[in-house]
C-alpha cells in the first residue's frame, strides 16, 4: 500500500466496467471530446482501440449468462440420468446404482449455489461490499468442494461394505445400461461446464465440471463391477469402486487447487506478464512500478503503478493513464476494470 501524492506528474486514473452516474456520465463526455480524429488515428498506430464501458458490460452479462445457460442445461441432463439410474436400482436391487443414482441427484444440486453466486454476482457494489459480488462465485466453488470431497468417500464407503457384505444383483444388462448411461451423462456434463467455466474464467464452474467427471467414474466402476459379476466374479464391483476412489481423490485434488488458488487471489504468472507489456508499450510509460490483478467472480480487475517523466502536467498524466488502461482491456479480454496510477521518476 503506497500514498498517492499528486502533482503536475502523478495521477491516478480509474476504468470501471459499469454505468455510473454523474461524475461517471460527465468523464465518458469528457473522454469523448478528448479523442479527436487525429488522436484516434495516432492510438490505432499505436495498436490501442477505443474500450467502450458499454461493451465491457455487455461482454460481463454475456459470460454471466453462458454460466447460467451451462448450469440450469447440466441440472437436466444430470436429473434425466438419475431418475433412469433409480428406476432400474429399484427393478434389479442393485445398491451400487441406488448409491450412484442418489450420487447423481446430488451432483445435479450442486448447480443451487452455482446458481445463486451467478445472480449475487450482477448485483451492484454497496458501501459495504465496494467490489461487488462476485467472490460468491468462489464461495459456491467450496461448496462444489465439499460435494467432491463427500462423493469420494461415498465412492469408498459403498466400495468397501460391498466387499464385506456381497450382494445379489438381477437384471445385470439394465444395470450395465444404466451405468452407462451415467457415464455419458456425467461426461457430457463436465465437458460442457468445464469448456463454459474456462471460458468465462469461472473456476467454480470448472470445479463443478471435474466434480461431474468423478460423478462419471463412478458410474463406470458399476459398469465394471456389473460385467464382472457376469462373468462370475462377485467381487469385480467393489475392487472396481476401489480403484475409481483413488481417481476421484486426484480429481478432487485439482478440485482444491484451482478454487484455493482462485481464493488467494491467484492469477497466471503470463497474464501479469502481458499486462506489463501492455503498459509499456504505451509511449511514455518508462516504467512499471508494481502491478497487480486479481480475480473477483470470472472478471479481472487490475491495479497499476506507472513511471512517467516528472515534467507531465496532469492532464498529459492522465492521457497517459488512459493510453494505458485502454490497452490493458484490449490485451486483458476478462479485464472488467483498471486502476492507473503515474508516479513521476525518481520519486519515492
Amino acid at each position: 500500500m503506497h500514498t498517492d501524492h499528486r502533482h503536475d506528474g502523478d495521477h491516478c486514473h480509474d476504468h470501471r466496467g459499469h454505468h455510473e452516474q454523474g461524475d461517471g456520465d460527465q468523464h465518458v463526455r469528457s473522454r469523448a471530446s478528448l479523442h479527436s480524429r487525429l488522436a484516434h488515428r495516432i492510438s490505432e498506430l499505436l495498436g490501442v482501440h477505443s474500450h467502450d464501458m458499454a461493451d465491457q458490460m455487455d461482454s460481463s452479462l454475456e459470460a454471466d449468462a453462458d454460466g447460467r445457460r451451462a448450469l440450469v442445461r447440466s441440472l437436466g441432463i444430470l436429473g434425466a440420468t438419475a431418475a433412469i439410474q433409480l428406476a432400474v436400482a429399484d427393478l434389479s436391487g442393485s445398491v451400487a446404482l441406488l448409491g450412484d443414482g442418489l450420487h447423481n441427484v446430488a451432483d445435479a444440486l450442486t448447480a443451487v449455489p452455482l446458481l445463486l453466486a451467478f445472480g449475487l454476482a450482477r448485483r451492484a457494489p454497496t458501501k459495504r461490499y465496494t467490489y461487488g459480488w462476485g467472490r460468491a462465485e468462489d464461495l459456491a466453488g467450496l461448496v462444489v468442494i465439499v460435494m467432491v470431497a463427500f462423493s469420494s468417500a461415498l465412492a469408498a464407503f459403498e466400495a468397501v461394505d460391498r466387499l464385506l457384505h456381497p450382494r445379489h444383483v438381477s437384471d445385470l444388462w439394465a444395470v450395465a445400461l444404466a451405468a452407462a448411461v451415467g457415464f455419458v451423462g456425467n461426461e457430457l456434463v463436465a465437458r460442457y461446464r468445464i469448456r463454459v467455466g474456462r471460458r468465462i474464467g469461472s473456476a467454480a464452474l470448472v470445479a463443478d465440471g471435474l466434480h461431474a467427471r468423478t460423478d462419471g467414474f463412478t458410474s463406470l466402476a458399476v459398469l465394471l463391477g456389473a460385467g464382472g459379476v457376469a462373468l462370475g466374479f462377485q467381487g469385480a464391483d467393489p475392487v472396481a469402486g476401489l480403484l475409481i476412489t483413488a481417481v476421484l481423490l486426484g480429481v478432487l485434488r485439482s478440485a482444491v487447487g484451482q478454487v484455493g488458488a482462485r481464493l488467494l487471489d491467484a492469477v497466471d504468472p503470463a497474464l501479469v506478464d502481458r499486462a506489463v507489456v501492455a503498459v509499456l508499450s504505451v509511449t511514455g510509460v518508462i516504467d512499471v512500478r508494481e502491478l497487480r490483478i486479481r480475480w473477483i467472480g470470472h472478471t479481472l480487475r487490475a491495479e497499476v503503478d506507472a513511471t512517467v517523466a516528472p515534467d507531465l502536467t496532469v492532464t498529459q498524466a492522465h492521457e497517459l493513464a488512459h493510453h494505458a488502461e485502454a490497452h490493458l482491456l484490449q490485451q486483458l479480454p476478462r479485464l472488467s476494470a483498471a486502476t492507473v496510477h503515474t508516479s513521476p521518476a525518481g520519486a519515492h
